[in-house]
């Protein structure tokens, strides 16, 4: 669109204090300046370039054997009845345009492709306050990406990392112990929390010595045994999240959480601190997804066309709840490190894992580069893995089906 400005008058042109309409002597009165006018004209303006050239020849005339023509404003009654013949300049700017406008063009119509369908969007929630009374809604089903991690899953409305563990909304005085005493347990709870399922160096198999370090004596014990020697019995990601870099890569650092911490008076012996957590991984599969462990864990053949699939697209969730509690004993009356929680009773449930325990890792599917054969299939009942509405059942040694991951 192209917008017109209006004229603005000068200092030299009449205003309304020195003319106006309504002047008898105003010898333009009447007058209007159409087209036909204009084609009327006897006296036409050059243009500047032809007022410089016949300034300059009139000192320097140009040799009269040499075929010159002055260059003159083109106007739209000038031009050619043909095809306009495009100036080369423009017309290369022009053609990037609509190359560059052909892309902006397609890149916005596979962005909206990729978004998740608007049925499918669910309000953001914050996180636990207290147990909820019903499952998160489902969505439409929508393949993960690189790009949209969380598409497909209930988890894309969930906060991110720390901010998805609720707390309680004081923390008085409880037991033997102060409200400053009990402020400070479950701050201490919810650090291990954070370092042991949040801290990228522990996801990506990393050193966990500063989780150890916040562990008291026996719990640090176990886990470092757990981590030089594991097996089903006594696999470290009863305490820690962590993959494999060689099998599994998270892809994004963002972990979306849902959970809370709640306390509990524990008598004369001091305080119980219970934290219910789900965390939601995405990971990539590492340069050996897909190939059977050493030890037969997880076995199974190789996929066909594992050589051949697009591994730098394919994504999968890990989803990892944890019901733990932890004990604060009275450190007048225990041989306990104060401020040290002490890991109690716990259940871990590890989603679409596979079934053989004692890697050491957690074990994303990655069902589509293997082939049916191999491992062990699950045999528990079917259930949502992100419905948390119901405590974790009793371990009975089996593997759940899930209904969506």
């Amino acid at each position: 669109m192209v917008g017109i400005l209006p004229a603005v008058p000068t200092t030299d042109e009449p205003g309304p204090d020195n003319g106006g309409p309504g002047r008898t002597d105003d010898p333009f009165e009447g007058l209007v300046l159409d087209e036909e006018f204009v084609r009327s004209a006897k006296n036409r303006e050059a243009s500047g370039r032809a007022r410089m050239l016949a300034e300059r020849w009139k000192k320097d005339p140009p040799p009269a054997n040499e075929p010159w023509r002055p260059t003159t404003e083109v106007r739209s009654k000038d031009r050619p009845t043909g095809p306009a013949r495009p100036h080369p300049v423009r017309n290369a700017l022009l053609l990037l345009g609509v190359v560059v406008a052909v892309l902006v063009g397609l890149a916005v119509t596979d962005l909206g492709r990729s978004k998740a369908p608007e049925s499918s969007a669910l309000p953001t929630v914050g996180a636990e306050t207290a147990p909820p009374s019903s499952a998160p809604p489902s969505v439409d089903p929508d393949v993960p990406t690189p790009e949209r991690p969380w598409a497909g899953s209930p988890a894309a409305t969930w906060p991110n990392g720390t901010a998805g563990i609720g707390g309680p909304d004081g923390t008085p005085a409880t037991g033997v112990f102060s409200a400053e005493q009990v402020a400070a347990d479950v701050a201490a709870v919810r650090q291990l929390l954070v370092a042991s399922n949040l801290d990228p160096q522990v996801l990506s198999g990393g050193d966990v010595q500063h989780v150890i370090d916040l562990m008291d004596g026996p719990d640090a014990d176990r886990l470092r045994e757990a981590l030089a020697h594991p097996d089903a019995e006594h696999d470290p990601v009863d305490w820690v999240s962590r993959f494999d870099p060689a099998r599994a890569l998270p892809i994004t650092d963002q972990v979306k959480v849902q959970g809370r911490i709640s306390v509990e008076g524990d008598g004369a012996r001091g305080l119980l601190v219970h934290a219910d957590v789900t965390f939601v991984y995405a990971v990539r599969p590492g340069p050996d997804a897909g190939k059977p462990e050493p030890d037969g864990l997880g076995a199974g053949a190789r996929s066909a066309s594992w050589t051949q699939l697009d591994r730098s697209r394919m994504v999968e969730r890990e989803i990892v709840r944890r019901e733990m509690t932890f004990r604060f004993y009275d450190p007048e009356h225990y041989d306990v490190t104060p401020g040290k929680p002490r890991l109690g009773e716990f259940r871990s449930e590890f989603d679409n894992n596979w079934c053989e325990r004692g890697s050491g890792y957690l074990q994303p599917g990655f069902v589509s580069l293997r082939t049916g054969a191999g491992g062990a299939s699950p045999t528990g009942p079917t259930t949502d893995p992100y419905d948390r509405t119901e405590p974790l059942p009793e371990d009975d040694g089996g593997c759940r089906r899930i209904t969506r991951s």
